[in-house]
């Protein structure tokens, strides 16, 4: 199973807001280039994108969970 790892260390988020929908849900798909989730660093909320296409398996963070560079984030059956 392949992952999608984070980029940088900070605050893990899968939506653009708390009251919006999450950018892709479990068992969803996605495509090369797209918005998956979002990481805060200082305040500075930055895009993690999906580098192939394919279908997000599941999230390994919650919401506001922190994150360090380079930890696995989600599992994804790439297409």
């Amino acid at each position: 199973m392949a992952t999608i790892k984070a980029t940088m260390p900070g605050v893990f988020y899968r939506r653009p807001s708390p009251e919006a929908e999450p950018y892709v849900k479990e068992g969803g798909g996605f495509a090369a280039g797209q918005t998956i989730a979002l990481i805060e660093v200082m305040k500075t909320f930055n895009e993690v994108r999906a580098d192939t296409s394919g279908t997000l398996v599941r999230f390994l963070l919650e919401d506001g969970d922190e994150v360090a560079m380079g930890q696995d984030i989600v599992e994804v059956d790439a297409a």
